[in-house]
């Protein structure tokens, strides 16, 4: 699988693009007023401590209190302790100085997410300060593998703090990650001076930008290009390769063309599908992805697949292909938490087992965490995925403000059944000579035509004529009732 990265520059945003085979993955975006928290550190202030919840609001600086669960609480007197039964109000008090970590950002009208297991990754390590712990990344499946790299961070050598090998590690020789604690060790002591100086609440370690993120975090063997096309951007990219990820450099690429970099890639108009609710599929069939505050769910149809052979068939096809389309989709929209897939119902056991493996299948090249549960009897399945930042739906776009994010509005005829029953109360409340309606086009049109016979005899009831006037600004829904 050839993989590409395209970096698109602007002085309002940068935005990433993971390019597979030619079609758009991933797209990640970081724009210059509204920068990612995931990773910064803070010296913040306990504001409220919560026993109910087990729980406390720590203020870092930001518009909203961020959250901090007892289960992310460091205690004092072990690291390596799991706070879960611990009681929030022995740990913390209001007022208290803590450092603590972003570890989600604000989402919709949740503040950021906390945890004092402070971390700062390199290219191939996560430091873990005050823990003398080495793991090894999961995704490192070669046991040989993974016995090489923990001997080289054999933990006796580092009794004050720990580390985790990541998976670009595989590979990787001994200076490469002896320089990489070198590096993160120079790091920590600047945070810990910084500590030291610093009044609460304040911000004492920021993230890489996102295009240098990328580089660290997302790059491995199989990317052959990462295209850039701001010069500025690019120049600083290539600074920090040579210094970090050397063998990456004969890969970046600046992007000079006279199109833009993601119009030749039209990632453009794939960005304009994820946001359509309606996804179809090369067979006919269709995804419906609804995204709520609680969950997202993935509907499949058939559409207008009929198969060739039966019907059987025909939905096992179907849902194979929208199993795959729909991990992809799920990275594309970066779409998190609970989700809830209704396959179409099938028959076949042995057809349940394939379309559950091509999900998981799908879904292994995603770098999020995710888990998936069987096929339920109604033929829906259950996931979860991790969610460290806005979807791509939360970032791009905002709640409509004629539906109000139902997604529908009333019709027409209903908005003029409405106006009646306004009429006739107006009518028995108030002494008037005649009454005037304002309304969209579409109501007044139809309250003149479809509904003109149900004026009359309303006036005729009321005793009091009726006149209408277009407010070509009001939406479909809002209409006065005006006396005269």
């Amino acid at each position: 699988m050839s993989e590409e990265i395209l970096i698109n520059v602007t002085p309002q945003e940068t935005r990433v693009a993971v390019v597979e085979n030619g079609m758009l993955q991933e797209l990640l975006i970081e724009r210059s007023q509204s920068r990612g928290l995931v990773g910064n550190i803070y010296k913040g202030k306990v504001k409220r401590v919560l026993p109910g919840m087990q729980a406390a609001f720590v203020d870092i600086g930001l518009e909203r209190s961020a959250f901090l669960h007892v289960s992310e609480v460091i205690s004092q007197h072990d690291s390596q302790q799991e706070n879960h039964n611990e009681d929030i109000t022995r740990l913390l008090r209001e007022g208290q100085d803590i450092i603590v970590q972003v570890i989600k950002d604000e989402l919709g009208s949740k503040g950021a997410r906390l945890t004092t297991h402070t971390t700062v990754p390199s290219r191939y390590l996560v430091l873990m300060p005050e823990n003398s712990h080495v793991g090894v990344s999961q995704r490192i499946e070669d046991e040989n593998e993974r016995n090489r790299l923990r001997d080289i961070l054999n933990e006796k050598e580092h009794p004050d703090e720990g580390y985790i090998i990541r998976t670009a590690a595989e590979g990787a020789g001994e200076i490469e990650l002896r320089r990489d604690v070198s590096f993160l060790k120079k790091l920590w002591d600047r945070i810990k001076t910084r500590i030291g100086s610093a009044k609460a609440p304040a911000l004492i370690y920021e993230d890489l930008s996102l295009e240098l993120r990328i580089v660290r975090d997302m790059v491995a063997s199989k990317v052959e290009k990462i295209r850039i096309d701001s010069q500025g951007v690019f120049d600083k990219t290539r600074q920090f390769v040579n210094e970090f990820v050397p063998e990456l450099e004969p890969r970046l690429e600046m992007y000079r063309g006279g199109r833009p970099l993601f119009d030749v890639y039209n990632v453009e108009d794939e960005i304009q599908k994820a946001l359509h609710r309606h996804v179809p599929l090369k067979s006919g069939g269709y995804l419906i992805i609804d995204q709520t505050e609680a969950m997202t769910t993935i509907d499949i149809n058939t559409g207008a697949f009929v198969g060739h052979r039966n019907l059987e068939e025909t939905i096992f096809r179907t849902n194979l292909e929208a199993a795959s389309a729909l991990a992809r989709q799920l990275r594309l929209r970066n779409l998190g938490g609970i989700i809830i897939i209704d396959f179409i119902d099938m028959k076949e056991e042995d057809h349940k087992r394939q379309v559950l493996r091509t999900l998981e299948k799908s879904l292994e090249h995603d770098h999020a965490k995710t888990h998936v549960t069987e096929v339920s009897s109604l033929g829906l399945v259950e996931m979860t995925r991790k969610r460290t930042r806005e979807s791509l739906e939360r970032i791009l776009c905002e709640t409509c403000p004629t539906c109000d994010g139902r997604g529908t509005i009333k019709t027409a005829q209903t908005v003029c059944y409405e106006i009646f029953r306004e009429i006739t109360r107006a009518a028995r409340a108030y002494e008037a000579q005649k009454l005037l309606v304002l309304a969209s086009q579409d109501v007044v049109d139809c309250l003149l035509d479809e509904e003109a016979s149900s004026v009359a005899e309303l006036e005729a009831f009321i005793k009091i004529p009726i006149r209408f006037q277009v407010e070509s600004l009001y939406p479909q829904e809002q209409f006065d009732v005006v006396l005269m």
